[in-house]
């Protein structure tokens, strides 16, 4: 469970800080259903733009922003893209919720308030004192950063140096510090290597999303329950949410998967990864290009007892397609051949790399189950193509001009032929072998507990399901700490 124990004075120069900066802490329970919202706190958004600087946009940490850029309120349903069959090419429904409209333009701004949000309100962590570090692959950091910035803290970012331009540029603004560490996506271990050196400091607080429960806790309670609200938006009679899946990253957004099966009982929940580093599926490592999902290890707060599939994607595919869906070349064909409509062409950006990996997989898994029209299928879109505009220049750089005879290539090889090769049911003794090579990160290197590891697998209501059960305590602790700012009040 996630630790709540308060610390007094943190928690006392915590509220000081609040009250100088002006900043209210939203409530889980509000970012699952913005309606709870005060309407002051509404009428204040309608002049703050989403990637504002401004305490406010912590409210903004939400599925249901209205997509606009500034003065944004809120929607019933998440923001979310249906794929229909001419394009994915089986007959189930497809819809992903599009994460470009959370600030930062990523969902993991949501994980990084998960991680900080136990220990800022406890003050554990003393924002008069602490440095966060977030360590990343990407995209959380940027979450984290933006998050420590709203909440008047200092910040360090790591991220590999081979991570997009788009990422280091922003958070040059916005971090405190900037770490870029050696290597690729694939490189976590030196990530983790480098919050070793941290840890040595003893004004720094590391959060580590990969073993952070508060990323559990976040997801399972809010992207799980926006996933739900958007299946009973679209259902139809005879409909059955048959299925999510999610590329791993750090495994939170899995937490959402666990939520769909407690309501869903029959839902089938898919991991994804990179073909060309396939861990869960053969033990496998390797470099890839599918940026946002880290690799060569298992997340410590990856439930994998409850997976039900691993699928692997060749990063190959997942770049090619997302030069298909953001070139003109490329959208005209879809327009033209594919008779798809051109607004939801357009919305096709909202995929980032990962996204397109998603999209991809649910294909695979539609056809591994020979789901029909009755079903379902949801997942995700981290961010959007908005992070990886250098990425689609490299590849015109490397291959020259796009055209449509090109986009026709891509669309029927990369997209079409997808077959149901490199995925894998899990058995119950595939889910071990997996579970169990957490050990070598988890326990060997980074120094957790085997009895811990073990209670992960044989002590699910002591530990999963305890920590989706922590957000009502959070939301408690939110609630005193606004009383005690009185910013709320005025």
């Amino acid at each position: 469970m996630i630790d709540l124990t308060i610390d007094k004075k943190g928690l006392e120069n915590n509220i000081r800080v609040a009250k100088e900066n002006n900043i209210v802490i939203p409530t889980i329970a509000e970012m699952r259903d913005p309606e709870r919202i005060p309407d002051a706190i509404k009428e204040k958004l309608k002049n703050v733009g989403l990637w504002d600087v401004n305490p406010l946009n912590l409210f903004r940490i939400t599925w249901k922003n209205e997509p606009k850029e500034k003065g944004g309120q809120f929607q019933s349903v998440p923001n979310y893209i249906e794929l229909p069959s001419a394009l994915t090419g089986v007959p189930c429904r497809i819809f992903a919720m599009a994460g470009k409209w959370f600030p930062t333009g990523c969902h993991k701004v949501g994980a990084s308030f998960g991680c900080l949000a136990p220990r800022l309100l406890t003050g554990q962590f003393d924002s008069t004192h602490h440095k966060a570090a977030w360590p990343s692959t990407g995209n959380y950091c940027r979450g984290g950063a933006f998050n420590s910035k709203l909440l008047a803290s200092h910040s360090i970012a790591i991220l590999p140096e081979g991570m997009s331009k788009e990422r280091f540029d922003w958070l040059m603004t916005i971090a405190t510090e900037v770490i870029a560490t050696p290597g690729s996506e694939s490189d976590v271990k030196e990530i983790f290597d480098k919050t070793w050196e941290l840890k040595q400091q003893p004004d720094v607080m590391v959060f580590n999303q990969f073993e952070e429960m508060g990323n559990v806790l976040w997801h399972y309670n809010v992207t799980g329950t926006a996933m739900a609200d958007v299946y009973e938006s679209i259902k139809k009679p005879g409909n059955r949410f048959a299925a999510a899946c999610f590329t791993s990253g750090s495994a939170g957004t899995m937490s959402a998967g666990d939520y769909l099966k407690d309501v869903y009982p029959e839902l089938k929940l898919a991991v994804g990864e990179a073909l060309q580093c396939p861990t869960i599926l053969s033990n496998g490592f390797g470099s890839h290009r599918i940026e946002g999902i880290g690799d060569k290890h298992i997340p410590w707060i990856h439930n994998v007892k409850n997976t039900d599939m691993v699928i692997d994607i060749d990063d190959e595919d997942a770049v090619r397609l997302m030069r298909l869906f953001n070139t003109e070349p490329g959208k005209q064909y879809l327009r033209d051949e594919l008779k798809l409509d051109a607004g939801l062409v357009e919305h096709f950006s909202l995929m980032g790399i990962s996204g397109v990996a998603n999209m991809l997989a649910a294909i695979k898994m539609a056809k591994y189950y020979e789901l029909t029209e009755n079903d379902v299928i949801g997942t995700v879109l981290t961010d959007s193509a908005d992070m990886y505009r250098s990425r689609i220049d490299e590849l015109e750089q490397q291959y020259g001009p796009y055209h449509a005879q090109e986009a026709h290539m891509d669309y029927c090889r990369h997209l079409l032929a997808q077959k149901t090769d490199h995925m894998a049911e899990l058995t119950y003794a595939d889910r071990k072998r997996v579970h169990n090579l957490k050990y070598y990160t988890w326990v060997e290197q980074q120094g957790r507990d085997m009895h811990e590891l073990n209670d992960l697998w044989y002590d699910t209501e002591n530990t999963w399901d305890a920590v989706h059960a922590q957000a009502e305590e959070l939301d408690e602790l939110i609630r005193a700490f606004n009383e005690a700012t009185g910013l709320l009040k005025a």
